[in-house]
C-alpha cells in the first residue's frame, strides 16, 4: 500500500516540478516524506518509510545513494519552481535576505541566501563546495546570489544582510548592478575616505560607548560609495560598524540585526536540532547539494504547515506556550506527526504570507527584550 504522506505530497509537487524521469519525483516525494516523518538527513534513517517498496535494507541505500548523486537533481528542476510558487504573494513587497556560511566536518562550506522571515530563514538557494574555510569569495557564492535572485518575485524591493567576510567590492558593484540594497557588516581594518577629507581604519571611526555616529558619502575599497554607520554599546559585547547603501538613520543597526536569529538557527536545523545532517554520513560536495536541496523543501513544507496551523488557530494543541513559542519548523514537524497519526491528507500548498510573522518566544521576559527599544546617550553624524 502506497503510503499517504509520499503520495500527497508526489501529487502536489508534480504541479510545479518536471522532472527529466518521473521516477525522479517519485524518488523525491519519498525522500521529503521520509525527512518529516523521521526528523533526520541520515540517510539509512530513512528506511522504515520506505516499507511499501518491496527490497531489502541494501537495495534502498544504493537507490537512495543514486539518487543524491544523480546530476538531474537539481534545484532548476525541484527547488527553484516550488519556491516561485510560494513567493508569489511577495511580488511588489520589501524583502530582507541573509547571506552566510557554515563548515561541515571542517571538510564542506554550506553557502546559504535565505529570506528573513518570522525570525528565521527561509532558503532561497544554497550551494556546497569543498572548502576548508567559512570564508569564501566573491566568485564562488555568486552562482548562490543568481540562483536567489532567479526564485525572487518581481518588483521586490530586496535588502541584502551580511557579515563582514562578505566585505567585497565585487558584491557590492553586483548588488547595485541588479539594484539590491544591502546592509554589510565592516571589519575593523577597513580603509574609510571620508566625504570631508582623510582616510580612516573603521577601528578609528568608532564612537564613544553610548553613542551611534553616521559617516555619510564614504569610499571605500576604491570605487565603491556608501555610507557607515557605527555605534558602541555595552550590551552588545562589541562595537558595530555597518556599511549600507541605504539613507542613514538608526533604522540601519535595525535591519542589519534582522540577520541574528534568522540563518544561525536554519544551520542548527539543519545540523543538530531538527535532522541531524552531520550524521549522514555523505561525504561528497553533489551529494551534499542535493542532499541539502532535499531538506530545504522537506523545511518548507513543514513551515507552510505551521503557518497554517496557526492562521486556523489551531496552534495551541501543539504549543502549549500562551504566544508561539515553537519555531515554524518545530510546530510543522509535529503537525506532520499529528496529521499522520490521524489520517488527515496534507492541506494543499499555498502561497507564504508576504509579512513577516512575530519571532517566535516562549516568554514574557525573552519577549521584553525582543521588544525593547535600544537608546543611545548621543547620535552624531561626521
Amino acid at each position: 500500500m502506497t503510503p499517504r504522506l509520499y503520495h500527497q505530497l508526489e501529487s502536489q509537487l508534480s504541479q510545479w516540478m518536471k522532472p527529466k524521469d518521473q521516477r525522479h519525483l517519485r524518488g523525491v516525494a519519498e525522500i521529503v516524506a521520509a525527512m518529516l516523518q523521521s526528523g533526520s538527513g541520515c540517510v539509512s534513517h530513512w528506511l522504515p518509510y520506505l516499507a511499501h517498496r518491496d527490497c531489502q535494507a541494501r537495495s534502498h541505500m544504493a537507490r537512495l545513494s543514486y539518487l543524491l548523486h544523480n546530476p538531474q537533481m537539481t534545484p532548476e528542476r525541484y527547488y527553484q519552481p516550488l519556491m516561485r510558487a510560494l513567493l508569489a504573494d511577495c511580488q511588489g513587497t520589501e524583502m530582507s535576505l541573509s547571506l552566510d556560511t557554515s563548515m561541515l566536518w571542517n571538510q564542506y562550506c554550506l553557502i546559504e541566501v535565505c529570506w528573513v522571515w518570522g525570525g528565521r530563514s527561509i532558503p532561497l538557494a544554497q550551494d556546497v563546495i569543498e572548502h576548508s574555510s567559512a570564508s569564501v569569495s566573491f566568485e564562488q557564492y555568486r552562482p548562490v546570489l543568481e540562483s536567489a535572485r532567479a526564485v525572487l518575485p518581481d518588483n521586490c524591493t530586496v535588502t541584502l544582510l551580511a557579515d563582514r567576510g562578505f566585505e567585497h567590492g565585487a558584491l557590492m558593484r553586483w548588488l547595485a548592478q541588479n539594484q539590491w540594497h544591502w546592509c554589510i557588516r565592516a571589519k575593523s581594518d577597513l580603509l574609510v575616505a571620508l566625504a570631508g577629507g582623510g582616510n580612516y581604519k573603521v577601528s578609528q571611526l568608532l564612537p564613544p560607548e553610548e553613542e551611534a555616529r553616521f559617516y555619510p558619502n564614504v569610499n571605500i575599497l576604491n570605487d565603491v560609495s556608501c555610507h557607515l554607520a557605527t555605534a558602541n554599546l555595552t550590551e552588545a559585547g562589541e562595537p558595530w560598524a555597518v556599511l549600507t547603501d541605504k539613507s542613514l538613520s538608526l533604522q540601519v543597526f535595525a535591519n542589519y540585526g534582522q540577520r541574528f536569529g534568522s540563518v544561525e538557527p536554519l544551520f542548527k536545523d539543519y545540523k543538530s536540532a531538527a535532522f541531524n545532517l552531520l550524521r549522514s554520513g555523505v561525504r561528497d560536495a553533489d551529494a551534499l547539494r542535493c542532499l541539502l536541496m532535499l531538506l530545504a523543501i522537506a523545511s518548507i513544507l513543514a513551515v507552510h504547515l505551521a503557518v497554517m496551523l496557526v492562521q486556523y488557530g489551531q496552534r495551541q494543541r501543539l504549543d502549549w506556550h500562551s504566544q508561539r513559542g515553537l519555531s515554524f519548523l518545530q510546530l510543522g514537524l509535529r503537525e506532520v506527526q499529528r496529521r499522520l497519526y490521524l489520517g488527515w491528507v496534507y492541506p494543499p500548498l499555498t502561497p507564504l504570507p508576504p509579512i513577516s510573522p512575530p519571532t517566535a518566544c516562549a516568554s514574557v521576559t525573552k519577549r521584553h527584550i525582543l521588544d525593547c527599544q535600544i537608546e543611545f546617550s548621543r547620535v552624531s553624524t561626521a
